[in-house]
């Protein structure tokens, strides 16, 4: 999980994950989870302030990444530019000559893979002399099963990788607070032998 330092209006500094981040204006100040939605924890309703709101901030962000999938940069929609109506991640039909005097078409299907470059794969449509419309709607229907199934792939990956990445970050900060509260613990113990 990526972190930022942020130091705020008061001058004091937080190591702050992605997803979560600061508003100083005027008549508030306070942490914006955004990560399926958003919702504000104003350091003026948290003990401890901005340090608080922060800390309450960080165990929805942990919650919400537990039960949602991961945020991703594929496309929804195709770009309204597109010159035809295919869907994203689909170009084509392209037309190539294998021989002389022989074309062929076939559909271009680009697969995206979580944390590698995309593959490109093609899906055979016809020769110019077998070309039909259920050939093309059926190569068609081929490439967007494609790539579906390398969108929910893709989608599984990064959760995965997301939750993974949550969990570490979750018992890293858990090992922090135990840390810190240990030297009081011992502090109180030895006043309590005196």
């Amino acid at each position: 999980m990526k972190f930022r330092e942020v130091l705020i209006y008061n001058g004091e500094q937080f190591k702050v994950p992605q997803g979560i981040q600061r508003i100083d204006a005027r008549s508030t100040h306070g942490w914006q989870l955004r990560y399926g939605g958003t919702k504000f924890y104003s350091d003026s309703k948290f003990e401890g302030g901005a340090g608080g709101a922060l800390a309450a901030a960080n165990t929805e962000l942990g919650k919400r990444i537990a039960k949602l999938p991961a945020p991703t940069r594929l496309k929804p929609e195709r770009n309204a530019n597109k010159g035809n109506d295919l869907p994203v991640g689909i170009s084509g039909p392209i037309v190539r000559e294998r021989r002389p005097n022989v074309r062929d078409c076939s559909f271009s299907v680009l697969l995206p893979r979580y944390g590698e470059s995309p593959r490109r794969s093609s899906v055979y449509i016809a020769s110019e002399s077998t070309y039909t419309i259920e050939r093309y709607q059926q190569a068609l229907q081929k490439a967007i099963e494609m790539r579906q199934k390398a969108e929910e792939a893709y989608q599984r990956a990064a959760t995965k990788v997301k939750r993974q990445e949550s969990k570490t970050w979750q018992a890293e900060a858990g090992d922090l607070a135990i840390k810190k509260r240990k030297p009081a613990a011992r502090k109180a113990a030895s006043s309590a032998r005196a």
